[in-house]
């Protein structure tokens, strides 16, 4: 079964204003092979929105049969998620090249908007959540970084985490928390991503965990990158270091990676192949 993409309107009207030159190309492959154990849904996200900053084309998805399959919108209108209602053997191929068009800022110049002065739909991303206590971390911040505000500050949390940490694949689970990463000091880029989210909100400026494919992600996986709400607009930002601004492709946002996972099975399944590579073209 091939599919074609949906005009997403909220997507278009939300987009930044288009630049005349395309900073980077990028071609996107990934390739999911699970056997189910009988009918079961799955909840999809894998697919790389349309905006003004990262232009798509040559998109093929191609699906093996399933019972039932339609298209929902994501968290905060962002991409779109595919219900999925399959037996047996479930293959899914996306492929898509972007051109990503996105200015890379320097964060430590731009300022944090008051909290009583944020738009209404950035307030919940200043909350704790279940996987990002931000609550617990608000006398560390104060500690270490309260002699700096705005984008000053997220950069010197990123700067931080990142110094801090050792990137250490299969130390972390799903039910490893920002604490859990703060305490062991290791983790994946979805662990960095929340423990700088749970320091972003505890200094009381916005911040949200946003799935994406990057080039220089290694070893090549859907990656976890945050955005922080600076200056009235969304910024990227990659603790890890291994994706710089210009060259990440958005997937999805959420309060934190139980909200934008890349598949949600309600039901027993078993991976038997996953391959995730985004190769610069120029």
């Amino acid at each position: 079964m091939q599919l074609h993409r949906l005009d997403d309107k909220m997507n278009q009207e939300n987009a930044l204003p288009t630049s005349t030159e395309q900073k980077l190309l990028q071609d996107i492959d990934v390739h999911l092979v699970y056997d189910l154990e009988g009918a079961t849904d799955l909840l999809l996200q894998v697919e790389v929105p349309d905006f003004a900053d990262q232009r798509i084309e040559d998109e093929k998805i191609v699906i093996s049969e399933t019972e039932h399959l339609y298209r929902v919108s994501a968290e905060d209108g962002i991409g779109m998620r595919l219900w999925i209602r399959a037996d047996g053997r479930f293959t899914y191929d996306y492929s898509v090249r972007v051109h990503v068009d996105r200015p890379s800022l320097d964060l430590s110049m731009l300022d944090a908007v008051a909290p009583h002065l944020l738009p209404g739909d950035t307030v919940r991303y200043l909350m704790p959540s279940r996987y990002c206590p931000a609550e617990l971390f608000q006398s560390f911040v104060g500690a270490e970084f309260g002699h700096l505000s705005g984008g000053a500050r997220v950069v010197a949390m990123r700067d931080w985490v990142r110094s801090a940490f050792s990137y250490v694949p299969g130390s972390s689970n799903a039910l490893t928390t920002a604490l859990d990463s703060f305490m062991q000091r290791q983790g994946v880029c979805r662990d960095y991503a929340h423990v700088l989210i749970a320091l972003v909100r505890a200094s009381a400026i916005p911040a949200r965990f946003v799935s994406a494919y990057a080039p220089g992600v290694d070893p090549q996986d859907f990656h976890a990158v945050v955005e922080v709400f600076l200056d009235g607009t969304w910024h990227l930002v990659d603790a890890t270091g291994m994706a710089p601004a210009d060259t990440i492709a958005r997937v999805g946002v959420g309060l934190d990676a139980a909200e934008v996972s890349f598949l949600t099975s309600y039901g027993r399944i078993r991976m038997v192949e996953q391959s995730v590579a985004s190769v610069v073209v120029s």
